[in-house]
């Protein structure tokens, strides 16, 4: 090896990287290079295979595979001599971890991270997994073991190899483009309400949730209940969003003193999480608890909504107004460590009362129900519970609870806290804003659209410029093109904090936004969403924005963007493109339905046509009606009101022509299909509009 690609104390060439996943390696042995011309090109000149390793921050198996395999030297020797090695933070190019996921799925495998592929120098795949052990166990070979085999494979074997690559290749092609053949059909309420139905025979009974351990919150799945019920669907399909929303906030996976959700539960009671906090988990989860309220209000559901938002304002809002991605599962190098609780630990800084209130509420036993002997706090024993066991009334033992959890969160902080990844990725912000705003409507609170809209200023300031939308921002620059997903989660989120705010220059950005998304992702042949923009260069097949995972697709976000903007404009062309994409996916989405959860969400608003609500009257007037709509859950319908004389932006015209306040009254004119119903004074009469089967 050349002595200047020899990685050294100063680090090798991750130290030079943005991203704070990169720089997690910077010191480690391996000869590592980011994805990039450079790397490429050395695999090519050197005929040498890529050893492609893709994870993220808060990724805790990342960290393990890391400590174990990366920091050895001796592994380090065989990979630096044997293979180009490439790391990605797959939350910088979502694209390249999309194509190269599909590698372990083709293996029958079930993806994840960190994912370990091998590429031939043009960057065919031809072996993959996940995590790989320094030895063989958990029935999985030996990174050693795989590296000497797969060495041994491309220098003697070159034609199977090769072979495999192909067959590989085909298959991504595939994957990637896997529904697209379907014939096109127009999707139908009946199809809203059977596809809910469908999702419902997946969800657990007991705990709530989809499936078992381990299980995953999916909030637009859970979302989708609610819809499917909303349309006429049976009385279960709430019942088993509702039961979902109860669990996980009683469980482990909520963080029961600093709010905040982890990522996932290792069990199938949302008792023990993996204790990473993503950026796009707790977006989503502020919206459904959001809609929650209005469905069947409940001070659990105010709760966490506060809670949560004023986690994301004190440890993920940069000071310039963007929102950080994502928190580690590890501190002092331990998983969990952070917020898990011994009875020693909490009677050594609570008084008795306080210590054994929270002893029981919490069930902190010496057995503890994590490792170590230490609990994860859940709310194992409600206040009612313990209030009628001690004769109290429940009002003043929750106010002794929260003055407990009070105190150990304080205590809380004086811990080490884990990692934060702090890049600014446009399209988690676009979620976020997109909670922020909704809930802020929901529950009457304007600081939450404030620190939304801090967000948004922020990323139309340093991460768009008219035509194009930066991936990330980091250590002062905006990084890495917008994929399709950036598109349309902050066009989602822009169209969300307008309805929240009224400000028309969120709903401006928006349709310049979708505008732009358009021209570069749109695939006219396949008529659907390209995930990085066309001509992209690094992909070795093209791949397109479909499923929505642990997040929406860019492709579900930007139709629902699309839809909103034809109700607040009053342009139906916004609705063409929904139109033809989601009868190309109909088929999709009846098969499937809980792998496209978003894009049902946003097929169930584009069924009403582009419907909106539009207020006349002054701020005063108009605050009854809003109140009326604030609490009623329409999910479809979006909103508009403008100041009586204010300048009209192009864009409003439409929605704001002839419709004024109605004999000195505020009015709402309620819309669908760009037909709008006699206008309505009185805030019971547009509640019960509202609510009414659509």
């Amino acid at each position: 090896m050349d002595p200047s690609q020899t990685p050294s104390r100063s680090g090798n060439r991750l130290a030079r990287e943005h991203s704070p996943y990169l720089r997690q390696h910077a010191h480690n042995p391996v000869d590592w290079y980011p994805w990039g011309p450079e790397a490429l090109e050395r695999a090519r000149a050197e005929d040498k295979p890529i050893l492609l390793s893709v994870g993220y921050s808060a990724c805790h198996w990342c960290h393990v595979m890391a400590h174990e395999s990366f920091e050895n030297p001796a592994i380090a020797d065989v990979m630096n001599a044997h293979f180009i090695n490439i790391k990605v933070d797959r939350e910088e190019r979502p694209d390249l971890d999309q194509i190269y996921q599909g590698v372990v799925q083709l293996m029958g495998q079930g993806g994840g991270w960190p994912l370990t592929v091998f590429l031939t120098p043009d960057l065919r795949p031809f072996y993959g997994g996940t995590y790989f052990p320094p030895q063989d166990k958990y029935g999985r070979p030996g990174f050693p073991k795989v590296l000497a085999s797969l060495h041994d494979a491309w220098t003697n074997e070159r034609e199977k190899v090769l072979a495999q690559a192909a067959d590989f290749r085909e298959g991504l092609g595939e994957l990637a483009a896997y529904g697209l053949d379907a014939a096109p059909a127009a999707l139908t309420v009946e199809d809203v309400k059977k596809m809910g139905e469908r999702m419902l025979r997946h969800v657990d009974p007991v705990h709530g949730g989809f499936g078992g351990a381990p299980k995953f919150p999916n909030p637009m799945n859970v979302s989708f209940l609610l819809r499917a019920w909303r349309r006429g669907g049976p009385a279960p399909l709430k019942d088993a969003a509702l039961r979902t929303l109860e669990h996980m906030a009683l469980g482990g996976i909520y963080d029961q003193l600093g709010g905040g959700f982890h990522r996932y539960s290792v069990d199938e009671r949302w008792r023990v999480p993996h204790f990473e906090k993503m950026l796009y988990d707790n977006a989503q989860l502020l919206h459904l608890y959001a809609e929650g309220e209005q469905v069947e209000s409940r001070p659990l559901w105010r709760k966490v909504v506060e809670e949560t938002a004023a986690y994301v304002r004190r440890e993920m809002t940069d000071p310039r107004g963007g929102f950080y991605a994502a928190q580690d599962a590890d501190s002092e190098g331990e998983e969990g460590r952070f917020f898990v609780w011994t009875p020693a630990q909490v009677c050594s800084v609570l008084t008795p009362e306080h210590a054994n209130l929270l002893l029981r509420h919490f069930r902190i036993t010496p057995q503890g129900n994590f490792e170590h002997g230490t609990t994860v706090l859940e709310v194992a024993v409600p206040a009612a519970q313990i209030a009628h066991e001690r004769g109290l009334p429940v009002e003043a033992l929750e106010r002794s609870l929260a003055s407990a959890r009070e105190a150990l969160f304080g205590i809380r902080e004086r811990r080490v806290k884990p990692g934060r990844d702090d890049k600014i990725l446009s399209g988690w912000n676009g979620l976020m804003i997109r909670g922020l705003a909704f809930a802020s409507r929901v529950f009457g609170r304007p600081e939450w659209a404030r620190l939304a809209a801090g967000a948004a200023d922020f990323v139309l300031a340093h991460m768009w410029d008219g035509t194009r939308l930066s991936r990330s921002y980091e250590e002062g620059g905006g990084r890495i093109d917008g994929f399709l997903e950036d598109y349309g989660d902050f066009a989602a989120g822009l169209t969300a904090l307008y309805q929240a705010t009224f400000e028309a220059k969120y709903l401006e950005a928006a349709g310049a936004v979708v505008k732009r998304a358009v021209e570069l992702f749109w695939d006219e042949e396949k008529q659907a969403y390209l995930s990085a923009p066309k001509g992209q260069k690094d992909l070795v097949v093209a791949t397109y924005s479909l499923f929505d995972n642990a997040f929406p697709s860019g492709a579900s976000t930007l139709t629902e963007a699309q839809v909103a903007l034809a109700a607040l404009t009053g342009d139906k062309a916004q609705l063409e493109l929904p139109e033809r994409y989601l009868s190309r996916m109909r088929k999709a989405l009846e098969e499937n339905p809980l792998g496209y959860g978003h894009l049902a969400l946003a097929a169930d608003a584009f069924l009403d046509g582009g419907a909106g609500i539009t207020f006349a009257g002054t701020r005063e007037q108009v605050a009854p009606l809003l109140e009326a709509a604030r609490h009623a859950f329409a999910p479809t319908f979006a909103v508009g009101w403008k100041e009586p004389g204010a300048a009209v932006p192009p864009l409003l015209q439409e929605l704001f022509e002839g419709r004024e306040p109605v004999g000195g009254q505020a009015a709402a004119y309620v819309c669908r299909g760009f037909a709008c119903e006699r206008p309505i004074t009185k805030p019971e009469e547009l509640a019960a509009r509202l609510m009414a089967p659509p």
